[in-house]
C-alpha cells in the first residue's frame, strides 16, 4: 500500500485508525502471551490483516510525512530501554567473542547475504547491500525471550543478549553508509565508496559516543543533585533520550541510534544513581512501541510484493539460516574459547524483529516501490522467528546446554540466612543465583563465592539481564511478606506456580490480615512456622545449615536424634542432583541415599560434631 495515492481523511477515520494501532498491537501481546507463542508472529499477521486485507489501517496516507521520523525515534527509544539491560561486567568472561560477532561476523553475514540477494533473488546491487547489512541485525526483543524460556547455560545466554543489542545500531548505520555511497558503487568508483563508507562509519561513531556520554552524564547528575522532581523523572528521561537522538541525527545521519545505546550502557553500569523506576517506566512504553511499530509496518506491505518473490523468498530465507548464520558464527568465534556447542548454538540463534522491519521500512520510502527490499527483510523476520522460536530449545538441549528439568535456584535476597542457605545448596551441584538491591549483602555473597545480581526482583528487567542458566526455581526469602508474594507472582509464568516458594507470613500479620494472607502467591516454604522473623532469631542465635547422607544406617529417625527436635529440614538431593523442597502444603518422605538440608542450632551441631568424633 506504500504506492497508494493520498487521500483525505475525517477526523473519526484518522482517531479510528489511531486507536486500531494500539488495540491490535497491545490485543496481539496479550494474546500471545496467553498462547505461548512469539508476539512478533501475531503482531505481523494482525497487521496484515488490518492493512492490506481489510484495509482499515493505511500508514502512509495516516501519517504522511511523520511516518519516517516517528518509525525511528520509536526505535531509538527500543534500542535505549533495551541498552539498559546491558552490564560491563558481562565482558570480562564474553569480551573476545562478543567483539568477533560484533565485527568479523557482521562483515561475513553482510557478504553472504549481499551475495544471496543477487544470485537467489536477483537484486541489483544498490538493494542487495541494503539488504545484507540490515540482515546484519538480530532481533533483541525476540531474543530476550526465548532465551528465558530455553535458559541456557554458560556464556551463550549473555553473549545472545548483548549481541542482539549491540548489532543493531551496527547494522542501521551500515546500511546508512551503503545508502550513502549509492553514487560511487552505481559508477563503480569503490575506492571513493570505501573512503566515504570508512569515513561515514568513523564519525558516526564518534558523533554517537560523545553525544550519548553528554546526554547521560547530563541525566545522571540531574538526578543526583535531585534537580528533578520524583513524579517527572521518568518522562523527563524520555525527553533527554529523544532530544540526545534528534540532537545527534542533526549532527550527521543515523548517528542517533549509536547515542541512544552509548546512553542506556553508561546509565545502566553507573553506581550513583538509582535507575530502576526509569528502567520500569521504559519497559512498559517499549512493549507499547513494539506493538504499535509491528502493526505500523506490517500494514504497509503489499502481498503481490511477496508472491512476486515466488519460491526465491522461501530459498533465501533459508540461505540466511542454514549458510549465512553458521559460517558467520564459526569464522568469528574461532580461537574464541568457546565451547563447540556453544558455537552450534549461537549459530542458531539469530532471529530478526523490530530494527530490521524498521529500517528497511525506512529505506523503501527513500528507494520507492518495487526493490522488493521489505518483502524480503520480512519474509527473513517470520522464517527466522519461527524456525527459531521452535526449535532453539529443543537444540540447546540437545547440545546440554540446557535441561528440561533446572534444579537450579533464584534467591530473592542475600541476608545472611539466604546466604547460608545458598552456599550448602552450591556445594550440592544446585545452581544457586542471589538477587537484592543491598549492597553490603551483596558484597559478602560475591565474597563467599556466590552469583549475585544487584536489581529488583519484581522489576521485569530482571528477567532480562538476569543468567537463568540451570535454574527452575524461586526462593523468595526478604523480610517483606508483600514483596515475596509479589516476586512468587512476577516468576509464575516463567517457573510454573509449582516452583516460586515464599516464606511463612509473620504471626502478627497474619493476624491483623487472615484473608489477604490466604490469597499470597507461592507455596510456603518449609512450614507455616519459618517466618522471616523466626528463622533470622535462629542464624542469630548461631544456627547453621548442615547437609547430611541419609543411608541404610543412618536413617531420618538418627538425623533428627542427632540434632534435635528443633532440626528444621529444608531440603532433600538425592544422588542424581534431584531436588525436593519441604513444603508446608505436602508432607514430604524421605529415604536412604538422600542428602538432607537441615537448619540446626549451634548447641545441637556442637554435640554432634563431639560426637562424630
Amino acid at each position: 500500500m506504500p504506492d497508494a495515492p493520498l487521500i483525505e481523511q475525517s477526523p473519526e477515520s484518522i482517531l479510528l485508525a489511531i486507536a486500531a494501532i494500539f488495540v491490535l498491537g497491545v490485543g496481539s501481546q496479550w494474546l500471545a502471551s496467553r498462547l505461548k507463542v512469539p508476539s512478533i508472529l501475531l503482531l505481523l499477521a494482525t497487521g496484515i490483516l488490518a492493512g492490506p486485507v481489510l484495509g482499515l489501517i493505511d500508514p502512509d496516507n495516516l501519517f504522511r510525512e511523520l511516518l519516517l521520523p516517528t518509525v525511528s525515534l520509536a526505535v531509538a527509544v527500543v534500542l535505549f530501554e533495551g541498552s539498559l539491560s546491558l552490564r560491563l561486567s558481562d565482558l570480562k568472561a564474553i569480551g573476545q567473542p562478543l567483539v568477533m560477532l560484533l565485527s568479523v561476523g557482521v562483515g561475513v553475514t553482510w557478504i553472504l547475504c549481499t551475495s544471496a540477494a543477487v544470485v537467489v533473488l536477483q537484486f541489483e546491487l544498490l538493494p542487495a547491500l541494503l539488504l545484507g547489512a540490515i540482515l546484519t541485525v538480530t532481533g533483541p526483543t525476540v531474543i530476550g525471550p526465548m532465551l528465558r524460556e530455553i535458559r541456557p547455560t554458560g556464556q551463550v545466554g549473555p553473549i545472545s543478549r548483548w549481541e542482539g543489542i549491540v548489532v543493531d545500531p551496527i547494522g542501521a548505520v551500515l546500511a546508512v553508509l551503503v545508502f550513502s555511497t549509492q553514487a560511487a558503487v552505481r559508477t563503480e568508483r569503490f575506492q571513493d565508496a570505501v573512503r566515504i563508507a570508512s569515513g561515514g562509519f568513523l564519525l558516526t561513531t564518534l558523533i554517537g559516543i560523545i553525544v550519548g556520554l553528554t546526554a547521560a552524564t547530563l541525566l545522571k547528575e540531574m538526578l543526583r543533585r535531585h534537580l528533578i522532581a520524583d513524579h517527572l523523572q521518568s518522562p523527563f528521561a524520555l525527553m533527554i533520550v529523544v532530544a540526545a537522538f534528534t540532537a545527534s541525527n542533526v549532527l550527521h545521519h543515523e548517528s542517533g541510534l549509536v547515542t541512544v545505546t552509548v546512553m542506556g550502557v553508561v546509565l545502566a553500569n553507573q553506581h550513583t544513581i538509582s535507575i530502576r523506576h526509569i528502567v520500569e517506566f521504559k519497559e512498559n512504553l517499549s512493549v507499547l512501541l513494539i506493538s504499535s511499530l509491528f502493526i505500523l509496518l506490517s500494514a504497509r506491505l503489499n502481498l503481490q510484493d511477496f508472491t512476486s518473490l515466488g519460491w526465491r523468498g522461501p530459498a533465501f530465507v533459508a540461505f540466511v539460516i542454514l549458510v549465512a548464520r553458521p559460517i558467520s558464527v564459526m569464522l568469528s568465534t574461532f580461537g574464541s574459547g568457546l565451547k563447540m556447542n556453544e558455537r552450534l548454538f549461537l549459530s542458531w540463534l539469530a532471529p530478526r524483529g523490530i530494527v530490521a522491519a524498521a529500517v528497511a521500512s525506512v529505506f523503501a520510502l527513500e528507494l520507492g516501490p518495487g526493490t522488493g527490499l521489505v518483502p524480503a527483510v520480512f519474509l527473513v523476520i517470520v522464517g527466522t522467528v519461527l524456525v527459531y522460536g521452535l526449535t532453539a530449545g529443543p537444540v540447546a538441549r540437545r547440545l546440554g546446554l540446557s535441561v528440561s528439568d533446572p534444579q537450579g535456584v533464584l534467591i530473592a535476597s542475600a541476608h545472611p540466612g539466604a546466604r547460608a542457605i545458598a552456599k550448602v545448596l552450591a556445594s550440592q551441584g544446585i545452581a544457586v543465583r542471589l538477587v537484592d538491591t543491598n549492597a553490603y549483602n551483596l558484597r559478602q555473597a560475591r565474597m563467599e563465592g556466590m552469583q549475585t545480581l544487584n536489581a529488583n526482583v519484581l522489576s521485569d528487567s530482571v528477567l532480562e539481564i538476569l543468567d537463568l542458566g540451570g535454574i527452575g526455581r524461586l526462593f523468595a526469602l526478604t523480610p517483606n511478606d508483600e514483596v515475596n508474594s509479589l516476586a512468587c507472582d512476577h516468576f509464575t509464568e516463567l517457573f510454573g506456580r509449582k516452583e516460586v516458594y515464599r516464606l511463612s507470613v509473620s504471626r502478627a500479620r497474619s493476624q491483623r490480615q487472615d484473608k489477604s494472607a490466604e490469597v499470597l502467591s507461592g507455596r510456603v516454604l518449609f512450614d507455616n512456622a519459618a517466618t522471616y522473623e523466626a528463622l533470622d532469631l535462629r542464624f542469630a542465635a548461631g544456627a547453621v545449615v548442615k547437609a547430611t547422607k541419609l543411608t541404610n544406617e543412618f536413617g531420618l529417625n538418627d538425623l533428627l536424634q542427632r540434632y534435635g527436635d528443633s532440626a528444621l529440614i529444608l531440603f532433600a538431593i538425592d544422588d542424581k542432583g534431584k531436588m525436593i523442597v519441604c513444603t508446608a502444603d505436602l508432607e514430604t518422605t524421605f529415604h536412604a541415599g538422600q542428602t538432607i538440608i537441615a537448619l540446626v542450632d549451634e548447641q545441637a551441631n556442637d554435640k554432634a560434631t563431639a560426637t562424630s568424633r
